[in-house]
């Protein structure tokens, strides 16, 4: 037997008080004890007549059985020798009664554990079967209470020989006995069982109901005995009351074998009789019944009933999530999806209209409803399920009907049965497809009222049912509907959901954001209050475990809540509230404690620093008071102590300390209107300047923010010094101090605004022509930034300070002293801002793209000397709202235009080289489709493509050694070559483009980077289409990387090659074509030099390239 065995401990409360909840799951892998139940069964025969021997044997068998109860399925491939072993006893004629009897009881006992339904299929059922199975069942004794297991089964096994496909009589031959008395036919000897057992006290009556089912049913039987027996069986239902334990057996079994009958005879066949049937029913008043049993088979026959009455068809107006074929769902096309529905609903209400319902359904739908308010929940399920699958058959308006009605079960008049009832129905209903999404407006609110349904009665509560429920409601819709339909519901669902979870598990769930507010407001309203006082202390408990998580939700918005209940006229709920303001109030304690000390918790410092905020703006009358040097030194001693709180609180706090100092400045550091109070405002900028050289970074960084943030009239004459500092923050490159960059770079902006543009100003005060270049170069110097480190791309955050810092600062100055924007500096401005558009981050691309397009479109104030302006706004540049900037499918057709602009042509391709030779497909694939396009549009035109081609090779000369940018480069250059773009060069001999391409290539080949050589050899390959000899140097590189030191570039090389003999079949002569190819594939280049050099120089010998002749070091 495969087990496997978990267990997971829970402890609640503190000093572990609760007992631990330990959850164990065995699951068996197979049907592992064969040996022995096959050597129990063989002792059959020795142990029956044995009363001490037997009941051992019964019991172990027992056990053995029940260890499958739950996974009964890992019998099947056993059940047939099992069945088969014991068959051979009971069909032997040596074996006595004791042991036939003993054999059945084992069958019952396997039937049990597996269900009758499967087990009962396996018996022999054929013609040669009926007499023998007939005969040991007459000679049972059905008042013998210690072999009902032989009758039991002996029934189940006539049923499934009623399946044979002959007419009975066919069975009897001559009625004539040998005594010349006449024999009663077969037909009539099995009515006359299943009769007798259907009145019987055990559980034979069950199986001879499962006899009926199959036996009235027969095509020969119905036509004969139907209707005498539904005449026997109502009138026994008529005469029988149940007021004696006698009455109630026989009512119980005419119920159920009428039940089993209904379910399934024919709708043909039965439906003569369903009418007469109902109104027997309806004459006997089940439902007012004592016995539950009886209330559920009338619930059950009712449904069956009123499936009979409905033709069977599935409703085509149901709610479909799809078809339960996924192959199907994936080759349906939209637009015959489309058609289907469209043709289905047409059909539907043709249907719908052509359908008459009878009148017995609505008595029908009337007794289910009532089933669902019964006291029992048998009762109620069984009446549930009958909603289901009547309404399944009803068209769409008298659907909605029936879901109304079992909505009106939702009233607090009813009782806890009702909404019990009423759970369950809408669950199958759901899960039918028969609630549709407009009815969930109604049903969803209902339904959160039944997850926190309570009522209290006498000395306890009833409710869980009502709640365990809804939560089946819950979990039938998430599987019944598309998520998009259930979207608007799901926060108020599951934060009633999680009222039902257990104690320990309270704190867990209620980590997540999403649902610890509505846990909170769940054990106040509902828990605080209750009537069991252990209720009432747990919930407190919960509340001072969850206090560290939402400390000022508790002491705001909680508390007061608590404190109004604790002066309340309820007991319970006075006494709930005054232990849980104690247990809130002392885990606030123990929060103040951990985030209080020192100033230098994460909750207490953004706190305290809007408090200084607000009283600031509040204008309170504490200028030249001792209490600002304190609110100051709060703030120093805040941005001093920026490393020791975590990454995730790190931007609330300086966000609330930045609106702090502002806030402080402005009221309490002027001298007069709009004049600094000198002392301090050298004493702040000296202090923050000098932090901007801090070795902590965040230090630096809340510096770099507090000289930003700081009022026009506190960096007055301090501009040129401010600026300065932050200049020289900048250009500190060290990797850990990114950061700082970024908050330098937007302090320089922020304080070049407020100080304003005057072009003949002081550059103390104002932003001039004097220290303009200066700014400039900074931030534009910000524009290459490409530090980066485990987290990758950081210095991306610099370049996002530096496009934003650009826009202020060009809008500033275009608007009140545009003279000092030299065409050189927004010249080089825009093409940085290209280069950015056309990279390969979509943040960055779309940040960078919207800004070019805001300076370009910008009337008020015009940025002038924008280069090629008239064309940008002619050629499809005109919007800056429809430009979807962030999908590159929309953004790099845009961005190409700008190759055909001299003036941006190098910083675009600079830009699109990292795109189009990167990584993420989506983006490689739209840049080099549009880079393609755009030199499709100069293939002809010589001079253009010339142009193109000397960009080209500058910005490799320019990155040669720049890993970053030459690695793109070179593969992007591959996917230009080998589109053969520059094929109006392939027509000249040794073309200026390609030879000074080759000898930049070069560079490469004493690097020992394996994915630049890779891509350098597909580049040379690349190389070979030009003429002259270019070509002969080509070769003779791709030749020397073919003895290259590293195995992997020297196989590389010759894939790459048999690859370009492929493409270039004027290479090599054609004479040895055949011969080269041949020894470049099948040569293992990755062995050792010595013995790949032979074949390396065969082939120099026959594409006609010199051999390389080994350098010999010479040692000094």
């Amino acid at each position: 037997m495969a087990l496997s065995e978990t267990e997971n401990g829970f402890s609640g409360g503190e000093g572990g008080g609760e007992a631990d909840a330990i959850v164990q799951t065995c699951v068996l892998g197979s049907f592992s004890e064969r040996g022995e139940t096959t050597a129990l069964i063989s002792s059959l025969s020795e142990v029956h007549g044995d009363l001490g021997p037997r009941e051992s044997t019964t019991e172990r068998f027992l056990v053995i059985m029940n260890r499958y109860q739950e996974q009964p399925h890992l019998l099947d491939p056993h059940l047939e020798w099992m069945l088969n072993m014991i068959l051979d006893f009971i069909r032997s004629e040596k074996s006595p009664p004791s042991l036939v009897h003993l054999c059945f009881k084992f069958l019952y006992i396997i039937c049990k554990v597996r269900g009758y339904k499967i087990f009962m299929q396996l018996f022999p059922h054929e013609v040669a079967d009926v007499q023998p199975v007939l005969d040991l069942m007459s000679r049972q004794d059905p008042s013998d209470s210690e072999t009902w297991e032989t009758r039991y089964m002996l029934l189940l096994w006539l049923s499934m020989t009623c399946l044979i496909p002959f007419d009975l009589s066919r069975l009897d031959g001559h009625l004539e006995s040998d005594g010349g008395k006449a024999r009663e036919p077969i037909m009539d000897r099995i009515l006359a069982i299943a009769k007798s057992y259907l009145v019987v006290s055990d559980s034979a009556r069950n199986a001879a109901s499962v006899l009926v089912s199959k036996f009235m049913t027969r095509p020969d039987v119905k036509q004969k005995r139907l209707g005498d027996f539904l005449d026997w069986n109502l009138a026994t239902i008529s005469q029988t009351n149940d007021h004696s334990l006698r009455n109630i057996v026989v009512l119980d079994g005419a119920l159920q074998s009428l039940a089993k009958l209904f379910k399934h005879g024919k709708r043909d066949d039965l439906l003569p009789y369903a009418p007469a049937v109902l109104q027997c029913l309806e004459k006997k008043h089940l439902s007012e019944s004592s016995e539950a049993m009886l209330r559920k088979l009338g619930v059950k026959l009712t449904q069956r009933l009123g499936l009979t009455f409905l033709k069977p068809r599935l409703a085509a107006w149901r709610y479909q999530r799809g078809s339960r074929s996924l192959a199907a769902n994936l080759s349906m096309s939209q637009s015959a999806a489309a058609s289907t529905g469209a043709t289905s609903e047409v059909e539907t209400k043709e249907q719908e209209e052509d359908y008459d319902i009878p009148e017995e359904v609505e008595t029908v739908i009337e007794h289910l409803l009532l089933g669902l308010k019964d006291k029992e929940t048998i009762v109620r399920w069984s009446a549930a399920k009958g909603i289901g699958r009547v309404t399944g058959r009803l068209p769409k308006e008298l659907a909605d009907e029936v879901v109304g009605s079992v909505l009106d079960c939702f009233s607090f008049q009813e009782t806890d049965n009702a909404w019990h009832g009423g759970c369950l129905a809408l669950a199958e209903l759901g899960r039918r497809g028969l609630l549709l999404p407009s009815r969930l407006t109604d049903v969803v609110p209902l339904i959160i009222k039944s997850l926190i349904y309570e009522e209290k009665r006498g000395a306890c509560s009833v409710g869980s049912n009502v709640r365990d429920a809804a939560c089946y409601v819950c979990w039938s819709f998430a599987r019944a509907y598309e998520p998009k339909e259930l979207e608007p519901f799901v926060t108020q669902i599951a934060s009633r959901n999680i009222s039902a979870l257990s104690w320990f598990l309270v704190v867990y769930i209620a980590g997540f954001p999403e649902y610890t507010k509505s846990m909170i407001d769940h054990l106040v309203a509902m828990k605080i209050n209750h009537w069991d006082g252990m209720i009432r202390e747990l919930a407190t408990k919960a509340l001072h475990n969850l206090t560290p998580q939402v400390p000022d939700y508790m002491a705001a918005t909680v508390l007061p809540q608590l404190l109004k209940m604790a002066v309340g006229i309820d007991l319970h709920g006075r006494h709930g509230a005054i232990l849980a303001c104690g247990q809130i109030t002392h885990a606030l304690y123990k929060v103040g404690l951990q985030t209080n000390r020192g100033f230098g918790g994460e909750l207490m410092r953004p706190a305290i620093c809007s408090l200084i905020e607000k009283l600031s703006l509040s204008k309170m009358p504490f200028k030249n008071d001792p209490i600002i040097t304190g609110w100051q030194w709060i703030i120093d001693d805040t941005i001093k102590t920026l490393h020791l709180v975590s990454s995730g609180a790190k931007d609330g706090i300086l966000a609330a300390l930045v609106s702090a100092l502002s806030a402080l400045c402005e009221e309490y550091y002027q001298a007069s209107p709009g004049q600094a109070d000198p002392q301090m405002q050298d004493a702040l900028v000296s202090q923050y300047t000098e932090g901007l050289n801090n070795p902590q970074m965040l230090t630096r960084c809340g510096s770099a923010l507090a000289l930003g943030c700081l009022p026009k009239f506190m960096i007055h004459g301090k501009l040129k010094q401010v600026c300065l500092k932050c200049m020289c923050a900048e250009t500190q490159k060290e990797g850990t101090f990114t950061e700082a960059r970024k908050d330098a770079i937007t302090s320089i902006a922020q304080v070049s605004v407020k100080a304003g543009a005057c072009a003949e100003g002081s550059p103390d005060s104002t932003l001039c022509s004097a220290n303009v270049d200066e700014v400039y170069g900074t931030l534009l110097s910000s524009m290459i930034d490409y530090t980066t480190d485990s987290r990758g791309d950081v210095g991306a955050w610099v370049r996002e300070a530096a496009m934003t810092s650009l826009k202020d600062v060009t809008m500033l100055v275009a608007s009140s002293a545009p003279e000092i924007l030299s065409p050189d500096m927004v010249k080089c401005m825009m093409c940085c801002l290209a280069q950015q558009s056309a990279e390969k981050i979509d943040r960055y691309r779309a940040h960078a793209g919207t800004i070019f397009l805001h300076l370009l479109h910008s009337t008020e104030p015009v940025v002038p000397n924008i280069p090629h302006r008239e064309e940008l706004l002619v050629n499809q540049y005109e919007t800056t709202t429809t430009l979807n900037w962030n999908a590159p499918s929309h953004a790099f057709k845009y961005i190409a235009q700008l190759l055909g602009l001299p003036e941006y042509q190098y910083h675009t391709l600079l830009g699109l080289t990292v795109s189009v030779g990167g990584i993420t497909e989506s983006t490689v694939h739209f840049s080099s489709q549009s880079l393609f396009d755009h030199l499709k549009l100069i293939q002809s035109d010589s001079a253009a493509l010339g142009q193109f081609g000397e960009t080209l090779l500058r910005i490799f000369r320019d990155n040669l050694h720049n890993d970053r940018v030459s690695v793109s480069f070179l593969k992007m250059l591959n996917q230009i070559l080998a589109n053969n773009c520059f094929e109006i060069f392939t027509t000249q001999e040794n073309h200026p483009f390609c030879v000074d391409l080759l000898a930049l290539c070069k560079e490469f080949k004493k690097s020992k980077d394996i994915s630049k050589l890779r891509a350098c050899i597909s580049v040379l390959c690349g190389l070979i289409q030009f003429q002259g000899e270019v070509r002969k140097k080509v070769l003779s590189q791709l030749l020397l990387l073919l003895c290259h030191s590293f195995p992997v570039i020297r196989k590389t090389t010759a894939s790459q090659m048999y690859e370009m003999l492929l493409t270039y079949d004027d290479v090599v002569d054609p004479e040895v074509l055949d011969d080269a190819m041949t020894l470049l594939s099948d040569t293992n280049w990755e062995s050792d030099l010595a013995t790949v050099r032979p074949h390396r120089n065969q082939l120099c010998d026959w594409l006609g390239v010199p051999r390389p002749q080994p350098v010999t070091k010479v040692t000094i």
